[in-house]
C-alpha cells in the first residue's frame, strides 16, 4: 500500500502530473472509440435518418460536451479524460471522413 503524497515544501515546486493527464487522455480517446463502435452499430441497425441524427448528436454531445465539462473541473484526472474524449471524437471524424460520427450522412446511402 502506498503512503499518501507529501505536501509541497516551501522550497520545491509541487510534483508534475503530466504523466497522469497524458495517460488519461489516451484512456479517454480509447473509451470514446469503444462507445463510438457501440453507437455506430446501433445506428446502422436502426437504419433511418432519424437514427443517424440521434446517434450523431449523442456522440457529439457526449464527447464534446462531456469533454468541456471535465476540462472545466481543473483536476488532472478530469483534464486528461476530457481532452481524451474530444481527441477521440476528432480523430474518429478525421479518420472516417465523418462516417463514424455522423458528420457526413451522405456516405450512408
Amino acid at each position: 500500500m502506498s503512503s499518501p503524497p507529501l505536501p509541497p515544501s516551501p522550497g520545491r515546486p509541487p510534483p508534475s502530473q503530466t504523466g497522469q493527464v497524458v495517460g488519461l487522455a489516451f484512456a479517454g480517446a480509447f473509451g470514446y472509440w469503444v462507445v463510438n463502435v457501440v453507437v455506430g452499430l446501433a445506428v446502422l441497425r436502426v437504419g433511418s435518418a432519424a437514427g443517424i441524427g440521434v446517434g450523431a448528436a449523442f456522440l457529439a454531445l457526449g464527447a464534446l460536451g462531456g469533454g468541456v465539462v471535465l476540462v472545466l473541473r481543473r483536476k488532472p484526472w478530469a483534464l486528461g479524460l476530457g481532452l481524451g474524449l474530444m481527441i477521440g471524437w476528432a480523430s474518429a471524424s478525421i479518420v472516417s471522413a465523418g462516417f463514424c460520427t455522423g458528420l457526413n450522412p451522405d456516405l450512408y446511402s
